[in-house]
């Protein structure tokens, strides 16, 4: 099977000491990226790690397919211990940092420990440099990568960085590369700020030896360039309308299904503000959103469909303008915007001020800096409903995605037993159900298609692939690709969510914690069905003898 190769890099920032580890053993069954990432960290991080302190593992990976120039490949895999969820967590930036690491000749990166002082960390195919920068203590992301660029001509493709609200812990804080692109669930940007990691820079021309067949490269590249997508014009903006017309957009914090402000936060709106193409590194797809506000000069890139959930219809808020100004704000602050709108969404509910949008921007900036409320906004709704007297929107920990659950019931199962809380891509049982594919009611039947589905996006975090090439990367291209059988692939991905599962269950997680906050049809059967499914214990447990035989199984 195709697999990444080139050795573990670990960065100890404590002892500023780099030590490079063999893990072809794991590279060979585990492929690479979200896959390698969680069983080293499923080795190597304490079962009863802090997720702020030094034992803490954060690690950047990256596949095979990054060694090619086939489009939908340019991102890169983030694996640790969620300061925010507690659990496990993966999380996937695309932009332009890939081909550069790769150019460093190493497979993985791991980065542990915790440094007396702000440290920017230098990777490239000849060793490690550690660089003293006090003086980009509260710096912006894109003031962090400037600074890179004029210092060692390391612009922001050759980064990833921290903002403020990483540095002041801020439990939904993003990893950011590209200035824009995010490593953005699970607060992962706080446990570099733990660490006192400001920016991790990556360059060389040593590349591990990987060959990748040319004609599904070369196939997927054209189909991707001529593609006529309405994704390509509107990102996933594109289906905000329909969404709301025939399912439901979370509105006013989850008090309502569709928002009538829709049309001035959706697709077409989006794509009246786009002026230029955008795209990461290799892909001809160009789905990504520069737009600029002529008015107020404002830029950013994007939003994304997730985010004009999270700050337009979720705090009520219907101006195209003002969700661009939150986009940016997050991206440059160094926030998750989905955990970051969905938090203040719960603030301006306890305050019964919906459709405040400058009150909006300013608890964000106070989030980032922990600043008055936003000291206790930036634990998180999970940790904080309580003191606002709101309703508890997340599972294990994590602040829901637009995709509803109390409509879309096989996705709403999917939030309940993913181990990563309620993210709408471990699984996406939301394409089948929007699609037609699958009865959006009801759980019953449901259980195996959802085991699938996240094994699938567990392998496609591990090649690594874009979630949106799935129409042009298909199964039996995949299957070329990796030299191997479709179901091997897949159970790349089951081994994946399985150590997961057990990493997570020595930290205490068990069937309690498969649960949402609201009911829907048949949801424990549906559970029970997921268990037997993954041969996992009826209390949502992994048995040792399990995890063994899946571990056995890749040696033979």
């Amino acid at each position: 099977m195709l697999h990444a190769q080139g050795p573990l890099l670990t960065v100890d920032v404590g002892e500023r000491a780099a030590t490079e580890t063999v893990i072809d053993d794991v590279l060979e069954t585990c492929v690479g990226g979200r896959a390698a990432a969680t069983a080293l960290a499923h080795e190597r991080i304490p079962f009863d790690a802090d997720p702020l302190g030094p034992e803490n593992r954060a690690s950047l990976s990256t596949g095979p397919l990054q060694q090619s120039r086939m489009s939908f490949t340019g991102r890169m895999n983030m694996t640790g211990l969620s300061p925010l969820t507690d659990g496990l967590v993966s999380a996937n930036a695309g932009g332009y940092l890939s081909r550069n690491f790769v150019g460093t000749g190493y497979s993985v990166l791991e980065i542990t420990g915790e440094s007396e002082e702000l440290l920017a960390v230098h990777v490239t195919d000849s060793g490690v440099e550690f660089e003293a920068v006090p003086d980009l203590a509260g710096a912006t992301v894109p003031e962090t990568s400037a600074a890179m660029t004029e210092r060692h001509d390391l612009g922001p493709e050759h980064c990833i960085a921290i903002g403020p609200a990483g540095e002041n812990l801020v439990r939904f804080a993003s990893v950011m590369t590209f200035d824009s692109r995010a490593f953005g669930r699970g607060g992962l940007g706080a446990v570099l700020g733990a660490k006192n990691v400001k920016c991790v820079t990556f360059d060389g021309d040593t590349r591990p030896p990987v060959e990748i067949p040319n004609p599904p490269e070369m196939d997927v590249h054209r189909e991707a360039a001529q593609s006529d997508d309405r994704m390509r014009r509107q990102g996933t903006t594109g289906s905000t309308e329909f969404i709301n017309d025939n399912f439901s957009l979370p509105t006013r914090y989850f008090r309502e299904y569709e928002f009538e402000g829709v049309a001035a936060i959706g697709g077409n709106a989006i794509e009246e503000k786009k002026y230029k193409k955008g795209a990461c590194s290799a892909c001809a797809y160009a789905c990504k959103l520069p737009t600029r506000d002529e008015e107020t000069g404002l830029e950013t890139e994007g939003p994304e469909f997730e985010t004009v959930y999270s700050f337009g219809s979720l705090q009520g808020v219907d101006d195209v303008v003002d969700v661009m100004r939150a986009n940016e704000l997050c991206d440059t602050l160094g926030m998750d915007t989905i955990s970051a709108g969905v938090t203040v969404a719960a603030y301006l509910e306890s305050e019964d001020a919906f459709g405040d949008a400058d009150l909006a921007q300013e608890i964000t900036e106070k989030i980032a800096s922990r600043e008055g409320i936003g000291d206790t906004l930036a634990e998180g709704v999970d940790r904080i409903h309580g003191d606002l007297g709101v309703e508890n929107w997340t599972v294990k920990g994590m602040e829901f995605a637009a995709h509803d659950g109390r409509v879309l019931h096989g996705q709403g199962l999917s939030y309940a037993v993913a181990n990563r809380g309620a993210d709408h891509l471990y699984a996406s049982m939301l394409s089948l159900e929007y699609g037609g594919d699958l009865d959006p009611q009801g759980t019953a039947g449901k259980a195996d298609t959802l085991v699938e589905r996240e094994n699938y996006n567990a392998f496609r975090d591990t090649g690594i692939v874009c979630a949106f090439g799935d129409d042009y990367v298909t199964p039996d291209r995949l299957e070329t690709l990796f030299d191997a059988e479709y179901a091997d692939l897949l159970a790349v991905g089951a081994r994946t969510v399985t150590r997961e599962r057990h990493f997570n269950n020595q930290r205490g997680f068990d069937r309690e914690d498969d649960d949402l906050p609201y009911e829907i049809p048949g949801l424990e059967d549906a559970i029970d069905d997921y268990y037997d499914a993954r041969g996992w214990s009826a209390d949502g447990t992994v048995p040792d003898s399990r995890l063994e035989s899946m571990t056995e199984a890749t040696r033979d």
